[in-house]
């Protein structure tokens, strides 16, 4: 399938007539761009913002020791890996875990292509990252989290830590679908630094990270002490079964072949697979709804990146008249906008569950835009967008601790001016 260009993998924010430049959301959404639409071999591509913080605001990666030993092993077999940012004063025994998105990789030909990026290789993974947004250490960014142990967990299984197969093709090449054990292996590591002993975590994901999230939510629950205050965060990853413009069920159909090709059907529900395909089971909707641990979901309801796969994928756009319409919301038509509206109620449908749980949350944007907690400007800025008059941080505070019910769900596209909107530079422009 054909996919957009970018001119050096910009994004463009348009808000309030200004434009900032912000590369690091570009390259993610062109990983998951690739990820989900094509199956060509790419080297190379990133998923994490260039470094401009000082050398104080680096942290170090950590591999995996006995990873091996256990089986637990990126797709090229070399060692899983996390950056550790050790809290300090109340936060010392407080934990916020992260999950790195990426999307995923459905056939032989993706995942071998992957193998050869940070996305399936901690071969090629940055040897430092910046910690920003909910990772922040500075309290006027991150007013409830800054001083807690902060880990970022990296993604290299392509399968949103879910998978325990192997794949061996005639040529010799062998992928490694082991994500479960990543998972079960970065857990029993960060139990024996101080992780056992929390008295407040939070577990949180971006996109596939969100999904990770999602699948492992109880898991971590149960593993931290009884009296501990536990919760997960799942940030973009309310992935929907929904057919595109055309009818088809494009992102079921990928799915499938995720599911099927790494072995996740046990990761699964055992009574979701035991009535549907294993792939219905992937979504987040079926997921949720057998959570028992408290989970707030911040998401956008015109999520760049599910409106140009899954509502919008280029096979279901061949004279690309949503083309102007998925590099920005401004130029999509009435009528284009009514579908996009549909999308959102859709969205809407599926965290129905939401309201009737108290100690649940939501903050449900109306912002352009894919992922939002990562991010210094659009977690907790004076230009972060708003609902209610609430940041995400600030929402995200309030739920966590428990100060008020939290269910912030925005008006319909275009009501919100504090929305940061991407906008896509195509190259020729």
């Amino acid at each position: 399938m054909a996919y957009p260009r970018f001119r050096g993998s910009e994004i463009w924010w348009r808000r309030l007539g200004r434009r900032i430049a912000v590369i690091a959301l570009g390259f993610t959404i062109i990983v998951f761009v690739i990820s989900l639409t094509s199956d060509s071999r790419r080297k190379g591509i990133d998923s994490n913002p260039p470094s401009t913080a000082s050398d104080s605001d680096l942290v170090h990666l950590t591999l995996l020791t006995n990873a091996k030993n256990r089986g637990a092993v990126c797709l090229d077999g070399s060692s899983p890996g996390y950056h550790l940012q050790k809290g300090f004063g109340s936060g010392s025994n407080n934990w916020l875990l992260h999950i790195e998105g990426g999307g995923w990789c459905k056939s032989v030909l993706s995942c071998s292509s992957r193998k050869t990026t940070r996305l399936g290789s901690s071969n090629y993974m940055e040897h430092q990252v910046p910690f920003s947004g909910i990772f922040s250490h500075e309290l006027s960014q991150n007013p409830d989290f800054y001083n807690w142990n902060k880990v970022k967990i990296r993604y290299c299984d392509g399968g949103s830590f879910s998978g325990n197969s192997e794949y061996k093709p005639q040529n010799g090449t062998i992928l490694f679908f082991r994500g479960r054990l990543i998972w079960q292996a970065i857990m029993d590591e960060l139990l024996s630094l101080g992780l056992v002993n929390a008295s407040q975590a939070l577990l949180t994901g971006c996109s596939a990270g969100g999904l990770a999230t999602l699948i492992h939510c109880d898991d971590f629950q149960a593993r931290l002490p009884k009296g501990a205050n536990v919760k997960c965060l799942a940030d973009g990853s309310l992935f929907l079964d929904k057919e595109d413009v055309t009818g088809r069920r494009t992102m079921r159909s990928f799915y499938h072949d995720v599911v099927n090709l790494q072995g996740i059907e046990k990761s699964l529900r055992t009574d979701c697979v035991s009535h549907m395909e294993p792939s219905q089971c992937f979504f987040p909707k079926q997921i949720i709804e057998n959570i028992k641990t408290p989970l707030f979901i911040v998401h956008s309801a015109y999520d760049v990146w599910q409106i140009q796969h899954i509502l919008v994928p280029d096979a279901a756009d061949p004279h690309n008249q949503w083309f102007k319409c998925k590099m920005d919301i401004r130029d999509c038509s009435s009528d284009q906008i009514k579908r996009l509206h549909g999308f959102r109620n859709a969205m809407l449908d599926a965290l129905s569950l939401f309201q009737h749980k108290k100690d649940w949350g939501l903050f449900i944007s109306s912002c352009f835009i894919h992922c939002q907690t990562w991010m210094t400007s659009t977690w907790h800025s004076p230009h972060s967008p708003r609902i209610n008059n609430k940041t995400i941080a600030e929402a995200v505070g309030d739920w966590y601790f428990n100060r008020r019910e939290v269910k912030l769900v925005d008006c319909p596209y275009p009501c919100n001016p504090t929305c940061c909107n991407i906008v896509f530079s195509i190259l020729g422009e």
